[in-house]
């Protein structure tokens, strides 16, 4: 069974930093691209940056660039979104998302595996 467990959201005033985390299980993680997405209320959920299965290639939706950084522990299972110089616009729910194949996409139906969401909520 396929399990992705996010971890790191909380409270951050403007212009501070969170790093989120997300372990995978029962999945041949090392081998595939993953992402991250949110979804803040009343909105769509929405890309924000993905890697790909060497950490080689990452790509980010334009508002996170050059904010946010996507990496992966392929040891540990684990990605990271490190999220610097946050805006209340980034407030939102973020979800971790693995997909069975080399390639990177930026669509959530391009993903076959998603982790419960941790909350992000930055303050003005």
């Amino acid at each position: 069974q396929v399990q992705l467990v996010e971890s790191g959201g909380g409270l951050v005033q403007a212009g501070g930093s969170l790093r989120l985390s997300c372990t995978a299980s029962g999945y041949t993680f090392r081998r595939y691209c993953m992402g991250w997405f949110r979804q803040a209320p009343g909105k769509e959920r929405e890309f924000v940056a993905a890697i790909s299965w060497s950490g080689g290639s990452t790509y980010y939706e334009d508002s996170v660039k050059g904010r946010f950084t996507i990496s992966r522990d392929n040891a540990k299972n684990t990605v990271y979104l490190q999220m610097n110089s946050l805006k209340p616009e980034d407030t939102a729910v973020y979800y971790c998302a693995g997909r069975r194949s080399y390639d990177m996409v930026v669509t959530a139906t391009g993903y076959d595996y998603w982790g419960r969401g941790t909350q992000v909520t930055v303050s003005s």
